[in-house]
């Protein structure tokens, strides 16, 4: 038996844990916030909760298959007595399809995904869902299997022969001349996801729209943060330690300090951005990344009555320009129009709430900042979003109460300057090739999971880089009798 830090109770956090706590290792998680999730998390404001982070499960075959190695690793490691539930049963989450991937809205025209018939773009969508639908599979095998595994050479194959010699989201979008410009920049929008513009993704991302209209998008009942809940209840059912409100303060080999002591390791696991992991290796604050991935400025509201009936419960408003969206974001400025998520929640429905909620999510550069409602790009987006979904009272006056996560917040809980996915890496460098790696070549005692490794991929790449980084830990410390 080992014993192993994991830094961060994020979900790339929890879920390592997990799986080396079913493995038969001595597991501690330190988290520096009260609560596990990292950037998901609940907040309540008049009795009403709403759930912070991701708001929707894509690719729900990486949950099975975490849970299938959980029951597989507790058989093998700790052994499996009769009478105890599986992962699912402690898990107890339950995922529901949502009728459709969200309503986009784009100069004017307004579509759902997958594109209605009758629709423009009908057709248009029809061939490319036809041509890119059916890589669920294949990319579900990517997010839980390390490239260089012989088993990933089949999907890596298919990817190959479907982009070509067109890398970029951007360069193989710009190749389909047969696509409509606004269903183009619906599908390129998506790689915000990640933090930075289609030009610097690579083409999978223009699979995933497709895959997800396919496949389908889900969200678990009672909300998002009920994932981490169950990687929690997985956790310590394992007989994991997860202590919050602990700050770590420095790693070094082979031990973890925070203010109320050290902890020793024979491995460390970090789940904490890679620029602030950084600054806990060097003991000082690191320079600060040339280039930044986007940030956010979320409004969670709380409304006094309920939106018109036809308000889509995941709308997806897109600028007027994207190009100088993302030349925007990449000089750390505030544009002039941004893309926004708009996830409306009626009462008595995914949430037990008794009145409905709207979470506003502006995409907003790594500045920083502190943002209210009264600012005046705040202000200017609340504007557009209310004519865009087409609302005869502005959103601001159907505001009961709000509370806001800007780039200030992220700055702290995440990383430089408020950076969802911190540093903005080469585009041939993320996706099933990422940096940083899963295994620091010159600390081989410490091991990443997290967004900061798998950046933009969601919350199939956070469970599936953690199932792949935990995979080749659990083979270093070798057998624990």
């Amino acid at each position: 038996m080992s014993r192993v830090v994991v830094v961060g109770g994020g979900i790339g956090g929890l879920t390592a844990a997990a799986l080396l706590g079913h493995a038969g290792h001595r597991v501690t998680v330190l988290e520096a916030a009260d609560h596990v999730g990292g950037k998901s998390r609940r907040i309540e404001q008049t009795g009403q909760r709403m759930d912070t982070g991701p708001s929707l499960v894509t690719f729900p075959g990486v949950w099975r298959e975490l849970l299938e190695r959980l029951d597989t690793l507790r058989g093998a490691g700790t052994g499996a007595r009769a009478g105890e539930p599986d992962a699912a049963a402690v898990a107890r989450l339950e995922l529901e399809r949502l009728p459709d991937v969200g309503t986009y809205y784009y100069r004017g025209t307004r579509s759902e995904l997958p594109v209605p018939p009758g629709h423009p773009w009908h057709a248009a969508w029809a061939r490319f869902e036809a041509e890119h639908g059916g890589l669920g599979p294949d990319v579900t095998r990517l997010l839980t299997t390390a490239p260089l595994d012989r088993s990933s050479y089949p999907a890596l194959a298919a990817l190959g022969r479907l982009y070509g010699p067109r890398l970029t989201t951007r360069s193989y979008l710009d190749g389909l001349d047969w696509m409509p410009e606004g269903l183009r920049e619906v599908i390129a929008i998506h790689t915000l996801n990640a933090g930075v513009s289609p030009s610097r993704t690579p083409a999978l991302y223009a699979s995933m729209p497709a895959v997800m209209a396919r496949d389908g998008v889900w969200i678990p009942r009672g909300g998002v943060y009920e994932l981490v809940e169950a990687l929690d209840r997985l956790a310590r059912r394992a007989g994991v330690e997860i202590r919050t409100g602990e700050p770590v303060t420095a790693v070094a080999r082979r031990r973890v300090e925070t203010a109320r002591g050290t902890y020793r390791a024979d491995a460390v696991v970090s789940g904490v951005d890679a620029h602030r992991l950084g600054g806990l290796l060097a003991g000082r604050a690191p320079r600060r990344p040339r280039r930044l991935s986007c940030s956010a400025i979320a409004i969670y509201a709380v409304l006094d009555a309920a939106l018109p009936e036809g308000t889509p419960r995941h709308g997806v408003i897109l600028p007027d320009r994207p190009a100088e969206l993302y030349a925007s974001l990449e000089a750390g400025e505030e544009p002039v129009q941004t893309m926004a998520f708009a996830n409306y929640y009626p009462a008595h429905g995914v949430y037990p709430n008794s009145s409905p909620t709207l979470a506003l999510l502006l995409t907003a550069p790594a500045n920083g900042r502190s943002y209210t409602l009264d600012d005046p790009f705040v202000a200017r987006e609340l504007d557009r979003a209310s004519q865009v979904l087409g609302l005869r009272a502005p959103l601001r006056e159907r505001f009961r109460r709000t509370e806001i996560l800007d780039p200030a917040f992220f700055a702290v809980h995440g990383s430089a300057q408020g950076a969802l996915y911190g540093a903005v890496r080469p585009a041939w460098l993320s996706g099933p090739l990422h940096t940083p790696s899963h295994r620091s070549l010159l600390r081989p005692w410490l091991w990443r999971v997290g967004a900061s490794v798998h950046p933009g991929g969601g919350l199939p790449a956070v469970l599936g880089g953690a199932m792949i980084s935990t995979e080749k830990l659990l083979q270093h410390l070798g057998p624990t009798a």
